[in-house]
């Protein structure tokens, strides 16, 4: 559950011991509130504090790649940060992954480099109900990693609430809206995948639909995750932890752009002269 921590304490580094605890569905960051608490009560060394409701859901946010090749997503396991992977049938067929068969066999091949306990959304094809619910069914019976992929449309949102009541879990792909994300939560959605790029290509901002989906769902108690997708470089994974992302997914290379910085590529060639000398 999407929840705020709301308590009086004493003012001093978290983590705080606190005599009386009460939990409130509440989207407000606990700064926003110590800037706004009367100065007697912070004379008096008591403050009000709310811990973002993220806390409560995944304190950690999670990296997911976005890609069928499978030379990147052991490369991103071998580095230690890999999560999980989201794959649709264009990345598919960039792979050269064609065909019912080769598909299916390939979900399985990424489940099992992932490991165990890491998702692995993978997308219908099917725009109706029944198509979407069939194809749901065998995806998730591939591999226990497999989250079912569902187009945020009337029929997707109707399976995926179908998909709730039977124990699959999804993720709606295809938002672009605060209020699609909402219909996505109320079908019972495991991820919403908001498309910030995509929405960048439009001249609006994406970054501001993840800061308001984080706030609805902080607001409503909403237990979906946060997946932003279509990432395009390191700073869209940097705006999108700051806005309060569950998940980031993007291709292997913005997962490796985090590395660069001038000036550590600068301090690390003076450390290795200095030790040269020496």
């Amino acid at each position: 559950m999407r929840k705020a921590l709301c308590f009086m304490g004493k003012i001093s580094r978290p983590p705080v011991k606190i005599p009386r605890l009460a939990v409130y569905l509440c989207g407000v960051p606990g700064d926003q509130l110590l800037q706004n608490l009367p100065r007697a009560e912070m004379q008096q060394g008591y403050v009000v504090v709310a811990v973002c409701p993220a806390y409560f859901k995944n304190s950690i946010m999670l990296f997911f790649v976005d890609t069928a090749n499978l030379d990147h997503i052991r490369e991103a396991a071998e580095l230690g940060i890999l999560d999980g992977v989201t794959t649709n049938p264009s990345l598919m067929a960039k792979e050269g992954i064609t065909g019912e068969k080769e598909v299916l066999k390939h979900y399985r091949s990424i489940c099992e480099i992932v490991g165990k306990d890491r998702d692995v959304s993978a997308e219908v094809i099917s725009t109706d109900f029944n198509g979407m619910v069939a194809e749901g069914k065998k995806l998730a019976e591939l591999h226990e990693n497999i989250v079912v992929k569902v187009p945020m449309i009337r029929e997707g949102v109707k399976a995926i609430a179908h998909f709730t009541e039977l124990g699959i879990r999804t993720n709606c792909t295809l938002v672009f809206s605060a209020g699609q994300a909402i219909l996505a939560a109320k079908a019972g959605a495991s991820y919403v995948s908001p498309f910030i790029g995509r929405i960048d290509d439009t001249g609006w901002d994406g970054m501001k639909l993840i800061k308001d989906i984080f706030e609805i769902y902080g607001t409503a108690g909403f237990e979906t995750a946060i997946l932003a997708a279509s990432i395009r470089n390191p700073l869209h994974i940097v705006q999108a932890a700051k806005a309060g992302a569950d998940v980031v997914t993007c291709p292997l290379s913005a997962i490796l752009g985090l590395f660069n910085h001038p000036l550590t590529d600068i301090g690390l060639e003076k450390f290795l002269a200095d030790y040269k000398k020496g």
